[in-house]
């Protein structure tokens, strides 16, 4: 590897490393910087040094890898490469199969070498382990394990080192080294050899992973303390498995889910612990600012990044230290380095009026926002962002525009169309907003902002359409205690005071009600004859909620 000592240097400069002093770690993360899916985070990268301070990687949120994590898409190796048993121990690198320049070191007839030293007994003796005659493809280590598949016009192999799952092919399609060969043949057949070959059912935790990764890209959480578990076991998940399941555990509302996220912080991996961080952004609890305030100082620069990313809305006085407001300070300047690394990148300069926005720095953020669209006109959610920044500006015809732009680069988005809803709505258009409101539910069925927003616009000329539409908002986010008051609020004016008494106790039994809640509950039991059981909800307010000392004094006299 040839490396230069100053930024523009002379040739004289330049000097030649030998990978060969590198440790396996340092050899594969500079292997992964040309063979992995990855977001970069500066221009800035040496070989010896760490991959996680110059890099994000793409994990299996992405809809480029089958739920099992087999490839779909393109993905360039490193993300599957982490995945694989075989590096765990800490002692395999890329050179060990491969020479310098990416060929294999070893001819077609001696693959089978590049398991040794580890996997002696079964290269020695393939066919008791293999099930194939002496010499077949099928005897070879990597036919089995490192299988080749086609994307495009490009042949991959599979650096997962998994065995074949037959099982995951059926339950997700992915490929399987059984069928590669065996075209003629279903999965199914597969899947009755394997289990016939092998005592062991492998294939078990294969697919029981899959499908906690399928069931979590659906936003379906009744599986969710299996996938919380999986968190707590670093030594027993790799560290993809559990970063995936951080990403996409974000969208969860539970508070189970929340916890883990936090604690996640502290995973031994810089990509969990990133990923975790980035998953705080608008739940800044209590919890969460203590977790990624110390994440600031974390070794890895990707998860100061992430960390900041998530503090972004945090105003400057909540920051409790002198540390910790230089920890920010800091974590800030490489945060703007990494989003202008590549000035080219639409994405990055999105990401940068994102952090512009929750700062509330609205013209730097519209300013990214807009520059963003001039290099990626495609992409909408740019134009979207704009639109807030422009809204809280006060310039809303501005704000329009760029919705309007945002659905001619995309008309099926969910967002710009709720967007649009709430700012025809603030200007008295309500036909508009009403029309805006009902696509964005139409494009996202599950998008529950725009339930409750369109219940709340719909109030004035129908309690039963507003209480119908809250109610499907509530049921959308359940936790989420104003879509619970605002439901039951209408179910009473539509003279439904028992659904709306059920709505609020459940969410109080949930703990996860605000005071409105409480105290919408006891009006509706006073107004009813209940006068003790009004008092008995006061009182749980006064247990479970953080209420001003004037409020609790009032609630002491009622």
């Amino acid at each position: 590897a040839m490396q230069s000592g100053v930024k523009g240097g002379s040739s004289e400069q330049i000097k030649i490393l030998r990978a060969k002093d590198f440790t396996p770690a340092q050899v594969n993360d500079m292997c992964a910087t040309c063979h992995a899916k990855m977001v970069p985070l500066s221009l800035e990268f040496q070989p010896g040094q760490r991959f996680f301070d110059h890099y994000d990687l793409v994990t299996l949120e992405h809809p480029d890898y089958y739920p099992d994590g087999r490839d779909l898409g393109e993905n360039y190796t490193f993300t599957s490469w982490l995945m694989s048993p075989c590096i765990r121990t800490g002692k395999l690198d890329c050179n060990h199969c491969h020479t310098p320049s990416g060929r294999m070191r070893f001819a077609d007839d001696q693959l089978d070498r590049a398991c040794l030293p580890c996997h002696q007994q079964h290269v020695n003796n393939p066919e008791a382990h293999g099930h194939h005659p002496p010499g077949s493809k099928g005897n070879q280590c990597v036919a089995c394990h490192m299988p080749m598949t086609q994307f495009a016009a490009m042949n991959r192999s599979d650096h997962s080192m998994r065995p074949p799952a037959p099982a995951a092919t059926l339950a997700f399609k992915s490929p399987n080294a059984c069928n590669i060969c065996h075209s003629d043949q279903d999965a199914a057949w597969a899947d009755q050899w394997v289990r016939k070959w092998y005592r062991r059912d492998y294939q078990r935790e294969i697919v029981r992973r899959g499908q906690l990764i399928d069931a979590a890209r659906k936003a379906d959480w009744r599986r969710l303390p299996e996938m919380l578990a999986a968190l707590k076991r670093p030594l027993e998940c790799d560290e993809v498995y559990r970063a995936s399941l951080v990403r996409l555990l974000r969208d969860c509302q539970q508070p189970a889910a929340h916890d883990a996220l936090v604690a996640a912080l502290k995973d031994p991996s810089p990509l969990v612990r990133s990923s975790a961080a980035s998953a705080q952004a608008g739940r800044l609890d209590r919890a969460a600012v203590a977790g990624l305030l110390q994440a600031l100082r974390d070794e890895y620069r990707l998860v100061r990044i992430r960390s900041v990313g998530a503090l972004a809305a945090l105003p400057a006085e909540a920051l409790p230290t002198e540390a910790d407001r230089k920890a920010f300070n800091q974590a800030v300047a490489e945060f703007k380095k990494a989003m202008t690394a590549r000035p080219d990148d639409w994405a990055s300069h999105a990401n940068l009026g994102n952090f512009y926005l929750e700062r509330k720095q609205y013209q730097l953020a519209a300013e990214c926002y807009e520059l963003a669209f001039r290099l990626e006109p495609r992409a909408a959610a740019p134009m979207v962002n704009a639109s807030m920044a422009y809204a809280n500006l006060k310039r809303n015809e501005e704000a329009e525009k760029c919705l309007r732009r945002a659905l001619r680069a995309d008309p099926a988005n969910a967002g710009a169309h709720f967007n649009l809803g709430l700012l025809m709505a603030e200007l008295g258009r309500p036909d508009q907003a009403e029309q805006a409101l009902r696509n964005a539910l139409k494009f996202d069925p599950k998008m529950a902002a725009a339930a409750y927003n369109l219940g709340v616009l719909l109030s004035s000329r129908s309690a039963s359409e507003a209480a119908e539409f809250c109610l499907q908002a509530h049921r959308l986010a359940p936790g989420e205690p104003k879509y619970a008051h605002a439901a039951a609020f209408f179910l009473v004016k539509q003279g439904n005071a028992a659904a709306a008494v059920e709505v609020l106790r459940g969410i109080i039994d949930r703990q996860q009600a605000d005071a409105d809640c409480y105290f919408l509950l006891a009006e509706i039991l006073r107004r009813s004859g209940q006068p003790k059981a009004a008092a008995a909800v006061y009182r749980q307010a006064l247990q479970q909620l953080r209420l001003p000392e004037q409020m609790q004094a009032e609630l002491g006299k009622v």
